[in-house]
Protein backbone atom coordinates (compact mmCIF):
# COMPACT_ATOMS: atom_id res chain seq x y z
CA UNK A 1 0.00 0.00 0.00
CA UNK A 2 1.24 3.48 -0.84
CA UNK A 3 0.09 5.46 2.19
CA UNK A 4 1.28 8.72 0.61
CA UNK A 5 -1.22 8.25 -2.22
CA UNK A 6 -4.01 7.38 0.23
CA UNK A 7 -3.35 10.41 2.43
CA UNK A 8 -3.07 12.65 -0.65
CA UNK A 9 -6.41 11.36 -1.88
CA UNK A 10 -8.08 11.81 1.51
CA UNK A 11 -6.64 15.30 1.91
CA UNK A 12 -9.18 16.88 -0.42
CA UNK A 13 -12.80 17.51 0.66
CA UNK A 14 -14.18 16.78 -2.82
CA UNK A 15 -12.55 13.37 -2.87
CA UNK A 16 -13.85 12.63 0.62
CA UNK A 17 -17.32 13.61 -0.60
CA UNK A 18 -16.97 11.22 -3.55
CA UNK A 19 -16.07 8.43 -1.13
CA UNK A 20 -19.07 9.34 1.04
CA UNK A 21 -21.33 9.20 -2.01
CA UNK A 22 -19.98 5.76 -2.90
CA UNK A 23 -20.47 4.60 0.68
CA UNK A 24 -24.11 5.63 0.45
CA UNK A 25 -24.60 3.85 -2.86
CA UNK A 26 -21.80 1.88 -4.43
CA UNK A 27 -21.52 1.43 -8.19
CA UNK A 28 -22.40 4.91 -9.43
CA UNK A 29 -21.59 6.40 -12.82
CA UNK A 30 -19.73 9.68 -13.27
CA UNK A 31 -23.01 11.38 -14.14
CA UNK A 32 -24.68 10.16 -10.96
CA UNK A 33 -21.76 11.32 -8.84
CA UNK A 34 -21.66 14.73 -10.56
CA UNK A 35 -25.31 15.34 -9.60
CA UNK A 36 -24.03 15.90 -6.04
CA UNK A 37 -20.97 17.99 -6.93
CA UNK A 38 -20.70 21.62 -7.93
CA UNK A 39 -18.05 21.13 -10.62
CA UNK A 40 -17.55 20.10 -14.22
CA UNK A 41 -17.40 16.43 -15.18
CA UNK A 42 -13.75 16.87 -16.16
CA UNK A 43 -12.83 18.04 -12.65
CA UNK A 44 -14.76 15.16 -11.08
CA UNK A 45 -12.94 12.76 -13.42
CA UNK A 46 -9.59 14.09 -12.21
CA UNK A 47 -10.60 13.57 -8.57
CA UNK A 48 -11.78 10.05 -9.33
CA UNK A 49 -8.45 9.38 -11.06
CA UNK A 50 -6.58 10.31 -7.88
CA UNK A 51 -8.87 8.03 -5.86
CA UNK A 52 -8.23 5.22 -8.35
CA UNK A 53 -4.45 5.79 -8.18
CA UNK A 54 -4.69 5.42 -4.39
CA UNK A 55 -6.71 2.22 -4.90
CA UNK A 56 -9.63 3.75 -2.97
CA UNK A 57 -11.96 3.44 -5.96
CA UNK A 58 -12.20 0.73 -8.58
CA UNK A 59 -14.22 0.76 -11.78
CA UNK A 60 -16.16 -1.75 -13.82
CA UNK A 61 -17.42 -1.23 -17.35
CA UNK A 62 -21.06 -2.08 -17.99
CA UNK A 63 -21.68 -1.46 -21.65
CA UNK A 64 -21.01 2.22 -22.23
CA UNK A 65 -21.18 3.02 -18.53
CA UNK A 66 -18.27 3.03 -16.12
CA UNK A 67 -19.35 2.19 -12.57
CA UNK A 68 -17.30 3.38 -9.60
CA UNK A 69 -16.96 1.30 -6.43
CA UNK A 70 -15.29 2.14 -3.14
CA UNK A 71 -12.42 -0.09 -2.05
CA UNK A 72 -12.24 0.00 1.76
CA UNK A 73 -9.02 -2.02 2.05
CA UNK A 74 -6.59 0.95 1.93
CA UNK A 75 -8.71 2.76 4.52
CA UNK A 76 -8.58 -0.29 6.77
CA UNK A 77 -4.81 -0.50 6.36
CA UNK A 78 -4.47 3.17 7.37
CA UNK A 79 -6.72 2.48 10.35
CA UNK A 80 -4.64 -0.53 11.40
CA UNK A 81 -1.34 1.32 11.11
CA UNK A 82 -2.19 4.83 12.28
CA UNK A 83 -5.36 4.78 14.35
CA UNK A 84 -5.89 1.41 15.98
CA UNK A 85 -2.80 1.48 18.16
CA UNK A 86 -3.84 4.82 19.66
CA UNK A 87 -7.38 3.64 20.10
CA UNK A 88 -6.19 0.56 21.99
CA UNK A 89 -4.05 2.66 24.35
CA UNK A 90 -6.93 5.06 25.05
CA UNK A 91 -9.38 2.26 25.75
CA UNK A 92 -6.89 0.51 27.98
CA UNK A 93 -6.38 3.70 30.00
CA UNK A 94 -10.12 4.18 30.36
CA UNK A 95 -10.49 0.58 31.52
CA UNK A 96 -7.74 1.03 34.13
CA UNK A 97 -9.32 4.30 35.33
CA UNK A 98 -12.72 2.62 35.66
CA UNK A 99 -11.21 -0.20 37.72
CA UNK A 100 -9.42 2.29 39.98
CA UNK A 101 -12.53 4.43 40.51
CA UNK A 102 -14.66 1.39 41.28
CA UNK A 103 -12.07 0.14 43.78
CA UNK A 104 -11.33 -3.14 42.04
Amino acid sequence: MDTDEVFKALGDPTRRKLLDLLCERNGQTLGELCEHLDMARQSATQHLGILEAANLVSTVRRGREKLHFINPVPLYEVYERWIRRFEHQRLSLLHDLKKELEGE
